[in-house]
């Protein structure tokens, strides 16, 4: 913040305490929560600008007068995340009876303080700085009543203000279109490879085997547990990402009878048998990346090559088809699902000939390529529209905010 500058244009240099008639927080006490009764906020509710009412939790009467003691939220106060993503903040935009945990503070900005102005403010780069600076704690750092008192907001007379806030919400408006329509384009590239894929699994002129006819065998992973340090990588559920295999936070193996019982060859397809419900039945192909064994929640599937082609089987295995059939088959408990290697065996697959699947294979590969060429530009244009909103708040309050080109954002 340049204060020179800032003072030059007639600004004031304040402490929110002098611009906020209130800064408290939520109450200390962890509550008891209901199905039904009064709403209950806590950080979790508070994203860059807006209030979650939707994922809310509620408390009864009692708790809520005891809790209302301390603080009573009221339209226009500002929330505040101390802990979690701290520093994120919100304005209170419904007239709406409700109680906040410890972990919100709320500010409730005095008659020269626009309270949209303040929240800009809060959510600007400015601010960051001052609350990341400000931070205590070891682990999950939080943001103290006291610490935040002292932030300094640099204060223009209520008409610049104004203008300021016009300018904003013009400007962020334009902005949150623009990466709409980004967002849905990224989902339209996505949706071009499934289309596809999905296309060709329903093709009625393929016969259909099962995952049993077209393979050997299917074989479980080592069951001794792992090392950090060791011979050989051991692959896990975890590092099955979008068909292949991430090879960070590995683990190790020094057993010798067990490196060579369950060495990985080029095109091995290992199959997530355990995992949370989502992700049980993820698959992954190995190309020969480095040497590697399998731990014991996947499952090697070991093809007849002249029936099934490694990638078609893997891109089957990752399809909604092979995936929704999964959940008719998985058995679940607590926060846990299984797909056993007998339910693997009886899964459905469409089995074209072999040089139809390879020719498949190249075209789903090809189209995987431009797909992600597609989700990479999409991404940097979401990127940049971050970019660009931390620098219209960085110009807003260093008193270099003019009139924006809301149409450049498209």
């Amino acid at each position: 913040m340049k204060k020179e500058t800032i003072m030059n244009k007639g600004w004031e240099i304040k402490k929110l305490s002098e611009v906020c008639a209130k800064i408290t927080d939520g109450t200390h006490q962890t509550p008891k929560y209901f199905n039904e009764g009064v709403i209950f906020l806590s950080s979790k509710n508070v994203t860059s600008g807006f209030i979650d009412w939707h994922n809310i939790k509620y408390i009864d009467e009692k708790q809520h007068l005891e809790m209302h003691k301390r603080v009573a939220p009221k339209v226009n106060d500002i929330l505040l995340a101390k802990n979690g993503t701290t520093g994120v903040a919100a304005i209170v935009d419904r007239d709406l009876v409700f109680d906040i945990y410890v972990s919100l503070a709320l500010l409730r900005p005095l008659d020269g303080l626009l309270p949209v102005y303040l929240l800009h403010f809060i959510n600007s780069p400015l601010a960051k700085n001052q609350f990341n600076k400000r931070l205590k704690g070891i682990g999950v750092p939080n943001l103290h009543l006291e610490e935040i008192r002292e932030v300094e907001i640099p204060l223009p007379p209520l008409p610049e203000q104004q203008r300021i806030v016009s300018i904003l919400d013009e400007a962020f408006a334009a902005i949150a279109k623009a990466k709409a329509n980004t967002e849905q384009n990224l989902r339209n590239a996505k949706e071009l490879f499934n289309c596809y894929l999905l296309n060709v699994l329903s093709d009625k002129k393929w016969e259909t085997k099962t995952i049993g006819d077209v393979c050997r065998k299917v074989e479980y992973g080592s069951a001794t547990k792992s090392k950090n340090i060791g011979k050989i990588a051991v692959l896990r559920m975890g590092n099955i990402q979008n068909g292949r295999f991430n090879w960070e936070k590995l683990v190790y193996s020094d057993d010798e009878k067990e490196n060579k019982q369950y060495l990985l060859e080029y095109n091995d397809v290992l199959f997530n048998r355990t995992n949370s419900p989502e992700l049980v039945g993820k698959t992954a192909i190995y190309k020969g990346e480095m040497p590697a064994i399998f731990a014991g929640y996947l499952i090697r599937i070991h093809r007849k090559e002249d029936l099934i082609d490694a990638d078609f089987l893997n891109y089957y295995l990752n399809s909604e088809i092979a995936l929704e059939y999964g959940k008719t088959v998985v058995i679940s408990s607590v926060n846990q699902a299984n797909i056993n290697g007998t339910k693997l065996k009886g899964y459905p697959i469409p089995c074209p000939p072999l040089k139809e699947q390879q020719a498949i294979v190249q075209k789903l590969h090809s189209l995987s390529v431009e797909t992600k060429k597609l989700e990479a530009i999409y991404q940097q244009k979401i990127n940049d529209l971050e970019e660009l909103k931390k620098s219209i708040l960085q110009k807003a309050f260093s008193g270099e905010l003019t009139a924006i080109k809301t149409h450049d954002y498209a």
